[in-house]
């Protein structure tokens, strides 16, 4: 009954043929494969008495059917190796099982090369003792579950070298009750898988024109003639900007004119948004008076102008300095009227960067 129950599902496998791969990768693959395989019972259990020598090297062939990268069913040849032992009948047992297999695959990718693999399924085994050297000669025939797992590389985009444990069960001789078995198979695999990879071409829109596609894009609006990063987004530059205001006193007076808060103001404005800029508040006198008289007047109105800044217009204290330099930097040389009106005056420079976009 399990004979037939095999072979209903080895046809089952030829179904797939009516299907056709997308991709330029076809479905099917083949393979082989070499390792050796440990029959138990074996010389390692006291049921035996001693060992003969041993051929436990085992290969198997196999073709193979994805339904996609990470399932499919495998249809293949195996032969097991064979193993001896002396029983304590002191009988030489010389026993070997091979067959056709049929199982289900699985993978699992760990990166773009390595995978990991499981498989299980049902081996149509044939066993065979030949017992004292073949005087004796017992064989049966069954079906014997299997599992196994294994480790692969992709050394080309057809070609995979795997290394395979398998797990065998219920290798018996149940016609003369002779045999009882499991084994345990190490091995490596080559597999072949047909077709190549197609080059898929993805194309994606790109509503800004910066040639970063609107997927990748995490500036979706930028104007056309910034340059972009690879995100999109404008790449920027910073520039040292400087700003400059004037304010008038009275003649021996450091008290901040109200026709003088208007420049302020936009002074405040601008170190506003521009966060990262600070300002050296200048004073300066006329050329009246003692220049001792003249340092300490500037400093004083300096201070004043500061003081407007960051009491009433909420600029950090530690954004604003101040310094006076009396009568030592006119604008207008001499002592007329015209001149000391000119020379007796605030100077502001903000000193600070400034984002700009970089264009194209």
């Amino acid at each position: 009954m399990m004979n037939h129950v095999l072979k209903a599902m080895c046809l089952a496998t030829l179904l797939p043929l009516t299907a056709i791969a997308a991709d330029d990768m076809t479905p099917w693959y083949v393979g082989g494969g070499v390792g050796v395989n440990n029959y138990q019972p074996n010389c390692d259990q006291k049921t035996m008495k001693s060992c003969g020598e041993d051929d436990p090297y085992a290969w198997d062939i196999f073709a193979g059917y994805l339904f996609h990268d990470y399932f499919g069913v495998e249809l293949g040849y195996r032969q097991l190796g064979r193993a001896e032992w002396v029983d304590y009948s002191n009988k030489l047992n010389d026993v070997g099982a091979k067959g056709m297999s049929l199982g289900g695959i699985g993978f699992w990718p760990l990166t773009e090369d390595w995978s990991l693999s499981t498989e299980v399924g049902l081996l149509n085994y044939h066993i065979s003792n030949n017992k004292q050297y073949g005087s004796e000669y017992y064989s049966d025939s069954g079906i014997a579950p299997y599992i196994g797992a294994g480790v692969g590389y992709d050394i080309s985009e057809n070609l995979m070298l795997q290394v395979k444990y398998r797990r065998y069960e219920n290798l018996d001789e149940d016609k003369w009750k002779t045999l009882a078995m499991e084994s345990n198979y190490w091995g490596l695999a080559l597999r072949y898988r047909f077709g190549t990879q197609s080059k898929t071409v993805v194309t994606t829109m790109d509503d800004d024109g910066d040639q970063v596609p609107n997927n990748l894009d995490h500036c979706i609006n930028t104007p056309s003639n910034h340059k972009v990063d690879h995100h999109g987004c404008t790449v920027y530059k910073n520039i040292e900007e400087s700003f400059n205001i004037e304010a008038k006193f009275a003649n021996n007076s450091a008290v901040v004119q109200s026709s003088a808060y208007r420049d302020i103001k936009k002074l405040a404005v601008h170190m506003k948004q521009n966060p990262n800029t600070k300002v050296t508040i200048s004073g300066h006198a006329s050329n009246i008076g003692s220049s001792q008289y003249n340092m300490e007047l500037s400093e004083k109105r300096a201070e004043a102008v500061a003081r407007v800044l960051t009491a009433e217009y909420g600029i950090a204290k530690s954004r604003v300095s101040y310094k006076g330099y009396g009568n030592t930097q006119p604008l207008v040389k001499g002592s007329s009227m015209e001149a000391n009106t000119a020379n007796r005056r605030i100077e502001a420079q903000v000193i600070g960067t400034k984002k700009i976009a970089v264009l194209k």
